[in-house]
């Protein structure tokens, strides 16, 4: 399909928007501007692109339980990023920080339109269905358009030599089989965070899995090993991307961009920075996020007066889940490779110090005698974790109109009861 023009990726299509029930509405309801104009341009007068932006919102008159929940939600908030931002800060830094964020983050919140009735200028920009109302969003024209480079790269399969999350090339799930309307509008349990992992797991393997957890699963590796002990991803995701650094700024345009210093794929399982009642595991995934000491330099100097308050390795849930992978494979997959997990030499000098410190694995779970190892003559690798393909067809609804870890023993053999869950 050929680039569409600016004109073409915003005209309402009568026929399309005719059978919406939001065609009932005048135009001038939501989007302002004067209709008894004689010109084009008087018509456009005071125009407003997004209704959907709050403090006007006009959707409220018809959802206002999910329009003032939705107001609260990260989406819309961007609480995330204070969280983060701040506890790295201090006080008399959050105005420069703030400024920082208007310009380079501000623009990736999502109001009702940003999913409902337009699409991310990451994909191209202007109208899902010539104005029409589009209940469900469509994942490739709107959640992978902002969730872009980590995200769909791992559901989709498209990180070089990793195969795509089972959910998607098995099971066709969309991102909304799992990120439901009430978590997206920041209802129930997402009610007031601010933090993606604030407050319990929501959605939660168990949601769908919960008979294959624990002793009663008749799985070997679930029975033996403590549901509290590894989150599921510590045990069924595959390599993911790890970001060195990030740095922001703007052109002499004043046009805001940033550059990543380097990135590589990797696997590594640290201890949990996050632990508490809803997340007990001992062990789970952690990623490098793109933070740097410097990252916001263009600011202000030392902006980040407590960088290392926060983990720059910190929790992750990858959207690359596999039922076998290279470190589930055997015993010797994960018990004595020190490979897999966040060591102290695999972590940079300068951020091996402050809140890392509880990431860090300074002894890794022993190999026991006895324990399966990885055939010599077939190495655990990443392809390994290879899935059959999508199957072949079309699916407009689902995809939106589109068509090393190996290693000896380090540690000393003794008994890890937290890690099995008993002393046997």
């Amino acid at each position: 399909m050929p680039p569409l023009e600016a004109w073409e990726k915003v005209w309402i299509d009568l026929t399309t928007y005719g059978d919406d029930f939001h065609a009932y509405i005048k135009c001038t309801a939501c989007h302002g501007g004067n209709p008894d104009a004689d010109d084009m341009e008087t018509a456009h007068e005071d125009l407003v692109l997004d209704p959907s932006v709050a403090p006007l919102s006009p959707c409220k008159s018809c959802h206002e339980d999910i329009t003032v929940s939705g107001t609260n939600s990260l989406h819309n908030t961007l609480a995330g990023y204070d969280t983060a931002l701040y506890e790295r800060s201090s006080p008399e830094h959050y105005e420069a920080l703030e400024t920082m964020q208007s310009y380079h983050c501000d623009s990736c919140h999502a109001t009702c339109g940003d999913c409902h009735i337009s699409q991310p200028n990451s994909v191209g920009g202007g109208l899902l269905e010539g104005h029409a109302f589009v209940k469900t969003p469509p994942m490739s024209r709107t959640c992978t358009g902002c969730h872009g480079s980590r995200v769909k790269n791992e559901y989709f399969g498209l990180n070089e030599g990793v195969t795509g999350d089972v959910h998607l090339r098995q099971a066709r799930m969309a991102c909304t089989s799992c990120h439901t309307a009430e978590e997206m509008h920041g209802m129930g349990a997402a009610e007031g965070a601010v933090h993606r992992y604030d407050g319990a797991e929501n959605p939660s393997c168990v949601d769908c899995h919960a008979e294959q957890i624990g002793a009663q699963s008749g799985i070997p590796q679930h029975m033996v090993h403590r549901p509290d002990v590894l989150s599921c991803q510590a045990c069924h995701s595959v390599s993911y991307t790890n970001c060195t650094n990030c740095h922001v700024d703007r052109s002499e345009n004043d046009v805001p961009f940033y550059t990543v210093e380097a990135h590589s794929l990797g696997f590594y399982l640290g201890r949990n920075p996050i632990q508490s009642a809803d997340r007990p595991y001992k062990y789970v995934p952690v990623r490098h996020v793109p933070i740097d000491i410097n990252s916001f330099s263009a600011y202000g100097g030392d902006l980040l007066t407590d960088f290392l308050a926060r983990p720059t390795w910190t929790y992750a849930t990858p959207h690359n889940i596999q039922r076998i992978t290279p470190q589930n494979e055997t015993c010797g997959s994960c018990h004595g490779n020190e490979a897999i997990f966040l060591t102290a030499d695999k972590v940079a000098e300068a951020e091996r110090g402050g809140a890392n410190l509880s990431v860090i694995v300074e002894e890794i779970p022993p190999l026991f005698p006895g324990m399966a190892t990885p055939e010599p003559t077939a190495p655990a690798t990443e392809e390994a974790s290879a899935s059959e393909p999508a199957p072949a067809g079309s699916d407009a609804d689902f995809w939106g109109g589109d068509g090393e870890a190996t290693g000896e023993a380090t540690s000393t053999p003794e008994s890890d009861a937290d890690f099995w869950g008993d002393d046997s």
